[in-house]
């Protein structure tokens, strides 16, 4: 008698439990999901012109779209001298226990500053990001800081930053308007870094890395960028930039509920943009920001500072022409060969018609930006450098490729111009003018129809030009 007594309660209870988890299931899956609020905004990259909004100023948590002010900085400090690209940055305990997605770096490793940056653009990688703050500013709190003034600077009136990565903390927070202008300045202010962002994979030193969007990047016609992120409180997030023709737009997305419904939904407004966008729009590229005002706290920059300690080409011989002989290894793209480039440019600044010879190039690399680079370089004709004084200079045609806050940043867009435009710059003057804005990297001895062309076919590549003219 007790014994079945026993089991008849037993089984009530268990029915009884049944019953309550029942219950519980049927309340959970009628309650909507963790809430995110859906934000987007489209705009024509071309003049900035917004061309859809929905909730696009409310502040919200922007994941990993984050890492596009990070990399913005990173590209700015190495610009400035602040860095070098080949920096050994030693990994902290801090950055090593970043959670994922993340490089799998080690306390204690050094790693160079371009490996941390490929990883965090392409595979959107935590302890890479609080690596180049670190590197950049001492701290992440210190970085943070300068993320912020930066931002304001930009115009991003909305977003306060207090971490490199992006993940949830509380007050770091941005809005689908100031991601969107965010990615505008990234394609504009530093386009010899943005073809990081559409690379599909790449060696990020210690493994080689995928990109976090391959989808969209394969799927969308004309995409080429830029970065996505996810966490529970911002759903998945995505800032996405594609270029049809004359036409670029830009489309930032917050809120998505999976990663196909946010490419879809990137998609369609991006496809609304392009239908929106009028075919041919003036150029009006955004203001860079003030160096100074965005790095109040940083020691004062030296022009050849980083990693770079030793002559990266050879002496000339005694008694022989300015001719400086420049071994370049291109495997890690356009940037590196820049610097050695701007090291060599550096070397002959006191003869008057010194010349580059790039020689003995050893390509490693499979990349585009590889291959590219190296057809222009052996295309590289004598040129005669900046330190050219000729009283003549009134008398010729130019063209100016834009004001930078440093000597070096201008002599840097002058080489890389130069490469660019063989052709019709191969044989002109480069040479930098410092007015009380900052200094102009301008090319002289040029006719006018070949700085008519030169600038036509520069700003095909979005690169400013205005034309020189001698008589004023």
């Amino acid at each position: 008698m007790v014994v079945n007594i026993t089991k008849r309660l037993l089984k009530s209870a268990w029915l009884g439990i049944f019953i309550i988890l029942f219950v519980s299931m049927v309340v959970l899956a009628s309650q909507p999901a963790m809430a995110v609020t859906y934000a987007a905004m489209v705009m024509d990259a071309r003049d900035g012109s917004v061309l859809h909004t929905e909730n696009a100023d409310q502040r919200l948590h922007p994941a990993s779209l984050t890492k596009m002010m990070t990399l913005y900085v990173a590209f700015e400090a190495v610009e400035n001298g602040e860095i070098s690209l080949d920096t050994k940055v030693k990994i902290s305990k801090k950055a090593a226990s970043e959670p994922p997605s993340k490089l799998g770096l080690k306390a204690g490793q050094r790693i160079s500053l371009r490996y941390l940056i490929r990883a965090a653009a392409i595979k959107s990688a935590n302890d890479a990001a609080t690596a180049i703050g670190e590197a950049i500013e001492g701290s992440e709190a210190a970085f943070a800081r300068r993320m912020n003034r930066t931002a304001k600077a930009l115009g991003m009136k909305r977003t306060t930053f207090k971490n490199a990565h992006g993940l949830t903390q509380q007050g770091h927070l941005s809005t689908a308007r100031d991601m969107t202008i965010l990615g505008r300045h990234v394609f504009y202010d530093y386009p010899e870094y943005y073809h990081l962002f559409s690379r599909r994979t790449a060696n990020a030193g210690i493994k080689k890395v995928r990109h976090t969007n391959t989808r969209f990047l394969a799927n969308y016609r004309g995409a080429d960028g830029i970065k996505t992120g996810f966490t529970s409180a911002a759903g998945y997030t995505l800032t996405a930039s594609a270029e049809r023709g004359s036409e670029r737009i830009i489309t930032t997305v917050f809120g998505g509920r999976s990663i196909a419904t946010r490419n879809r939904q990137v998609a369609k407004l991006m496809d609304l943009g392009f239908k929106k966008a009028p075919t041919n729009v003036y150029l009006r590229k955004p203001q860079l920001p003030n160096y100074s005002s965005t790095n109040l706290d940083a020691k004062k920059i030296k022009r050849s500072s980083g990693a770079v300690r030793k002559s990266l080409v050879p002496k000339p011989r005694p008694g022989s022409k300015s001719a400086i002989i420049a071994s370049v290894d291109l495997s890690d793209g356009i940037e590196k060969t820049l610097e050695m480039l701007m090291v060599a440019s550096e070397q002959s600044e006191n003869v008057d018609t010194a010349q580059i010879h790039l020689a003995t190039l050893d390509v490693k690399s499979s990349d585009t930006i590889s291959s590219s680079v190296t057809k222009e370089t052996n295309m590289l004709k004598p040129a005669r450098l900046v330190s050219h004084n000729s009283s003549d200079e009134h008398k010729v045609w130019g063209i100016n490729v834009g004001r930078f806050g440093t000597r070096y940043a201008a002599e840097k867009m002058l080489i890389k111009t130069a490469l660019a435009e063989m052709p019709t710059l191969g044989g002109s003057l480069r040479k930098v003018v410092k007015t009380q804005l900052g200094f102009e990297a301008n090319f002289y001895g040029v006719s006018q129809v070949m700085a008519e062309q030169a600038c036509r076919k520069l700003a095909n590549r979005q690169i400013t030009c205005d034309i020189i003219n001698p008589s004023g």
